[in-house]
């Protein structure tokens, strides 16, 4: 049965639309092999299948290639074909020993698109604790607020170009078709909420409790993925990954809570010699589209419905006189 399951896996491996998965054009990339052998059709089909390993179906069993000398490959086919051959389901690999290693061993200072995101995520959570912590210096502490929203805005920005890639084009058409397609994810959404204060004068740290519950999600997810095996992970951070991995809605539901309330906190602000009114209206505007958008808005629709079940009888029977600008609001909101 593992054999039939290891069989219909590789068949998918070798059906799966790479071209299509912009993920593969960027892993390929990473792959720094001689042109030669860059060229062949079993090296591509190798990688493939590690490819779909890493991102598709971590269950995929990949078989290192087996390379033989170049000076051992005319006196090996005379002597094989006397020999039983083993049943292989991938393309028999050749040639050049000394490039198998360094084809099937990535070297250590190539990073892929998810270790790269990894390192930038573990480092907006350090930063972002420091940033939080009361006893870090004044300036100290600021510098790493600035930097915390500085590396969530760079690491949503790579995020949408290694999935969504750029636009086809730079005119109005092609480019408005690309905004549409990233405009409702988590990435865009982020990125336009770091953009909201990394520019502003006013610092609120209260601001940085979503950057940390996205950044401690990615991390977590990340090391128990490609870290599953090791004896450290295992003994200091394997209860509190699985823990993050398996409560991702109570994270995002904090993250709500905090993202909304630091929009009251915004008016509140108007008050202050720090106010800016175009920061408060783009971050309502931003609160509406994370309310409107599928990653988002169901956190954010149940913390709404919380609050109009609390604000609501208080207003309609203490300050009847809100019920029109309160009306105006929502059909602005739902428009």
């Amino acid at each position: 049965m593992g054999e039939d399951a290891q069989k219909a896996k590789k068949i998918a491996a070798a059906a799966y639309d790479y071209e299509n998965d912009h993920r593969w054009a960027d892993y390929w990339s990473n792959i720094l092999i001689p042109p030669h052998m860059a060229a062949r059709s079993d090296v591509i089909d190798h990688f493939k299948r590690k490819f779909y390993q890493r991102y598709i179906d971590p269950d995929l069993m990949v078989e290192p290639m087996s390379m033989t000398g170049s000076s051992q490959s005319a006196s090996s086919s005379s002597t094989n074909d006397n020999r039983p051959r083993p049943r292989t389901s991938g393309t028999t690999a050749r040639t050049s020993g000394t490039t198998a290693t360094a084809a099937s061993n990535p070297p250590p200072g190539r990073w892929d698109s998810q270790t790269i995101l990894f390192s930038v995520n573990a480092w907006v959570f350090v930063v972002a604790v420091l940033a939080i912590i009361p006893l870090t210096p004044k300036n100290l502490a600021s510098r790493a607020y600035r930097l915390a929203f500085m590396g969530t805005t760079c690491s949503s920005l790579y995020s949408l170009y290694s999935t969504y890639g750029k636009p086809r084009a730079w005119n109005m058409q092609a480019l408005q078709v690309y905004f549409q397609s990233i405009i409702a994810t988590k990435d865009f959404i982020y990125f336009i909420y770091c953009l909201t204060f990394v520019t502003s004068q006013l610092c609120l740290k209260f601001a940085l409790i979503p950057i940390l519950c996205r950044a401690i999600e990615h991390v977590a997810k990340f090391l128990r993925r490609n870290f599953s095996r090791s004896n450290l992970y295992r003994k200091y951070l394997e209860d509190l990954c699985v823990w993050v991995d398996s409560n991702t809605s109570t994270i995002n539901i904090l993250s709500s809570h905090s993202e909304i309330g630091l929009g009251f906190l915004l008016i509140v602000s108007l008050l202050s010699w720090q106010r800016n009114i175009i920061q408060v209206f783009m971050y309502w505007q931003l609160l509406k589209l994370m309310y409107h958008a599928p990653v988002t808005g169901g956190y954010h629709q149940s913390v709404w419905a919380k609050i109009g079940r609390t604000v609501n009888p208080v207003i309609n029977s203490r300050a009847p006189f809100l019920n029109t600008p309160v009306a105006a609001v929502q059909r602005w909101w739902f428009r």
